[in-house]
């Protein structure tokens, strides 16, 4: 038990709570307070994390110019695959509707807060911040996105002046992205009491529409890496068995452990084994994991149209492509820590005016989903850098298993 890892204490948490849900409803409804401080531990990480990795990583990569041909074509091909990795979870959570049947509602305070809907003009305005502490207080993501694209720009063009401000950053991050894992320590009891909660006060029928999402995730990332990356691997002439081989270990490690970091040195060491120069494993990878999350970006666009479908949220196709473009935005500043989606959606949700009941529930599953959304992302990232490699000239399919040094 003392060596059981925290995915294996999150299923455990989660059959607990379905257990107690199921058989003592009356105290299962009771773990709900616990499921809700869990909740607002979640909520407090979004701003900070989201600020100092975005600051730090438009700051610390330099000017567009520093960032170089290599880096130009990396963030395209990272913007136009997640781009489409978002789409086709939009398309998925519409044709599916897995979040119909699920009963959600808003808790008292979410419901008090009822507006009319916005027009176009006032949307685009309110994506702007008069105060980037009002917009962090308020949990305005798309606002706080806004001010740390602006102030990491502004942090690069000063150049030396503004190092002192990138390592504050850089520290800021690595300060959040430890409070994420004292937090998800707590995610068993968490998960457990969210579990507990939903099934006391649902019944067990509730999870018949959850077993549905796991489906449509799972279904949705293998049509993703079948339909999307397939074709890229064949456009970019990659053989496919030599990239299966060098992809396979790192794959799974990211899918035990639901972690990319752990996936991340074997990665590396892979590809550049692969044929993939050293320099461009080392810049494409790293930029991947703030910017190419392709199974989180599906992930996350299919989870915040289920928590809409399950409070019975119809969103117009206007709404739905502005929770894209939020969607977008937000997933950039997630980093490889296990199940820090979470943290994105929280935002989303909120700032849609969802109940945060639905992360909630989506808490009993994560550990599931976050396994098949992390070893694609992991995919993806080593599918990049053999593209790049491959848009800079490089011919590395013909090449046995030998050091990068070799081809370079």
């Amino acid at each position: 038990m003392k060596r059981l890892s925290l995915t294996g204490w999150i299923f455990l948490g989660m059959a607990a709570g379905i257990a107690v849900g199921g058989l003592a409803p009356h105290i299962g409804t009771k773990l709900g307070l616990i499921g809700a401080i869990f909740l607002r531990l979640i909520k407090s990480i979004i701003a900070p994390l989201l600020f100092a990795t975005l600051v730090y990583g438009i700051a610390g990569a330099g000017s567009p110019k520093q960032m170089g041909r290599i880096g130009l074509k990396a963030i395209v091909y990272f913007e136009i695959v997640t781009t489409v990795a978002l789409f086709l979870g939009l398309a998925v959570a519409n044709l599916v509707r897995p979040g119909q049947g699920v009963a959600l509602q808003k808790t008292a305070e979410e419901a008090a807060v009822r507006q009319p809907p916005p027009t176009l003009a006032a949307v685009l305005e309110h994506v702007f911040p008069t105060s980037i502490i009002d917009a962090m207080a308020r949990g305005e993501v798309l606002q706080i996105v806004v001010f740390a694209l602006l102030f990491g720009a502004a942090c690069a063009a000063i150049g030396e002046r503004a190092q002192p401000v990138i390592r504050f950053m850089e520290s800021l991050a690595e300060v959040m992205f430890q409070y994420t894992r004292y937090v998800m320590y707590l995610a068993p009891l968490g998960v457990g009491a969210a579990m507990a909660a939903t099934v006391g006060g649902k019944g067990l029928g509730v999870l018949v529409g959850l077993g549905k999402l796991v489906l449509t995730m799972y279904a949705a990332q293998i049509i993703f890496v079948v339909g999307v990356l397939g074709p890229v691997i064949a456009l970019a002439r990659i053989s496919l068995k030599r990239f299966y081989q060098a992809v396979r270990e790192p794959f799974l490690i990211a899918f035990s452990t639901a972690s990319s970091e752990a996936a991340l040195p074997r990665a590396l060491q892979n590809m550049e084994q692969f044929g993939v120069p050293r320099h461009i494993v080392a810049f494409v990878i790293p930029t991947g994991y703030s910017f190419n999350l392709d199974g989180t970006t599906l992930y996350l666009s299919l989870a915040s149209l289920f928590v809409a479908q399950a409070a019975g949220v119809e969103l117009t196709l206007g709404q739905q492509l502005l929770m894209m473009l939020t969607l977008m935005l937000t997933s950039k500043g997630v980093a490889g820590v296990p199940r820090a989606a979470l943290v994105i959606l929280a935002g989303t949700v909120a700032s849609f005016g969802l109940p945060m009941e639905g992360v909630a529930v989506l808490l009993g599953i994560d550990a599931v989903l976050d396994m098949v959304r992390t070893s694609v992302n992991v995919l993806g990232n080593c599918l990049a850098t053999a593209v790049v490699a491959r848009w800079e000239g490089v011919r590395f399919d013909t090449v046995p298993k030998a050091p990068a040094a070799a081809v370079r």
